[in-house]
């Protein structure tokens, strides 16, 4: 077996070109100079590239030989392209905690042309929505994750939430301190950006909400990338339904393991 290398920018830029809807996360943390990577080359170019940190995201071909990268360091989630993230674990179980969740077969969704517009308030969040937007994004996550943010860290989830904000890459529909539908972006690269805790206010839900937000936020996204991505649990009918009928189109899956 070949050793596994430090790969350069360019290389993982190379690699993640071939599929950037499921790669869309490798490329933007290597953009950001952020976290580690690991890889296999063949022929000069890679074949599988790993990112080994507190998210473990395995791509390319028999990921199985990231496991022992990946045991040395504290992953909190594993997560990738179902086949991946198969080949990792098969490897690397034995050398890891038992999981609190794992995730097989979450949907990838993937949509290039402009809906039709939802005609909402959407727009970009900005600092005078930080109180507005953490309970709500904190709720978010509980739902998805199954942790509250505010009592697990509450300092680290307050910096994210801002953080998103200031780098542009968090958007709000409210009206009268309702949230009609917010959404943040958790990779964005020149192909794609992924698109992550979609939430509406519980008050608001089974309006249609859901889906005019979504259909003006891939609007808006579109005018600047070509495709908007997400992955959604499988057993989110509602999410589904609404990803569904805006127009995005299945592309792959994914698998996460959460400890």
């Amino acid at each position: 077996m070949r050793k596994a290398i430090e790969p350069r920018l360019s290389q993982i830029l190379d690699f993640c070109a071939e599929d950037p809807v499921e790669r869309v996360f490798l490329e933007d943390v290597a953009r950001r100079r952020l976290g580690r990577f690991t890889g296999f080359t063949a022929n000069g170019r890679l074949t599988a590239l790993c990112h080994v940190g507190a998210n473990v995201v395995p791509a390319g071909e028999d990921c199985s030989r990231f496991a022992h990268a990946a045991a040395r360091g504290r992953a909190r989630m594993i997560i990738g392209d179902d086949r991946a993230v198969d080949e990792l674990w098969d490897e690397l179980a034995p050398l890891m905690p038992r999981p609190r969740d794992d995730r097989p077969g979450q949907p990838v969704y993937a949509i290039s042309e402009p809906p039709p517009s939802g005609e909402t308030g959407l727009r970009p969040a900005t600092d005078h929505d930080f109180k507005l937007l953490l309970p709500a994004c904190a709720a978010a996550h509980e739902e998805e994750i199954g942790v509250d943010p505010l009592a697990d860290d509450p300092e680290a989830f307050r910096w994210r939430t801002r953080s998103q904000i200031e780098e542009g890459r968090s958007w709000i529909w409210e009206e009268h301190g309702t949230i009609l539908f917010k959404a943040e972006a958790s990779a964005w690269t020149p192909a794609a950006v992924q698109v992550q805790q979609v939430w509406v206010d519980p008050v608001a839900r089974g309006k249609g909400n859901a889906q005019r937000g979504m259909r003006d936020l891939c609007r808006l996204l579109l005018e600047r990338v070509p495709t908007v991505c997400l992955f959604v649990r499988p057993e989110n009918a509602p999410a589904i339904h609404v990803y569904e009928t805006v127009g995005m189109q299945r592309h792959g899956s994914y698998r996460s393991l959460i400890f």
